[in-house]
């Protein structure tokens, strides 16, 4: 695979979804968890979301049960737990694997692309994967690093055509 645009996924809401939608925009890959130490981290991707989608950014995120059994609840309880506690707007996706045998591909791809600190696997909950405009991993970030700090980064990413 050569850009995001190859690699579809499951809605929350049970849609096929081609990656290909996000065609032009500046994307950041998250994986998420609605019961992890870094889950306040939905309220500072939401407000980078609401500052700079006119901009062309959007924020995608994939909730996984991998670390800790973290995400444990269904389509239903993760809207709810995004929506009512964080009034997330951005993309939600259906709960899938980031690492292991059972990884979805896209996840596969970027930690391909760019691998971490300790080599290609996630170690976390909020790990997170910035996109240029034509679908090319750009950089990586770990879960603690916070929405903000990875603002300037992403305006450069916007910046470009």
């Amino acid at each position: 695979m050569t850009d995001l645009y190859q690699f579809s996924a499951t809605s929350l809401q049970g849609e096929a979804v081609p990656l290909s939608r996000y065609r032009g925009q500046v994307v950041l890959v998250v994986n998420t968890a609605s019961r992890c130490g870094f889950t306040p981290q939905y309220a500072g991707l939401e407000e980078l979301y609401r500052r700079y989608k006119d901009q062309g950014l959007v924020i995608l995120g994939f909730p996984c049960n991998q670390f800790g059994q973290q995400e444990p609840g269904d389509a239903g309880a993760i809207r709810d737990q995004c929506l009512i506690n964080y009034g997330v707007s951005f993309p939600m996706f259906a709960k899938l694997a980031v690492t292991g045998a059972e990884a979805h591909p896209l996840f596969g791809w970027l930690t391909g692309q760019l691998p971490g600190w300790f080599g290609r696997a996630i170690r976390w909950n909020f790990t997170k994967f910035l996109l240029d405009r034509q679908g090319r991993p750009l950089r990586r970030f770990a879960p603690f690093t916070t929405p903000a700090k990875m603002e300037a980064a992403i305006v450069r990413a916007l910046a470009q055509p």
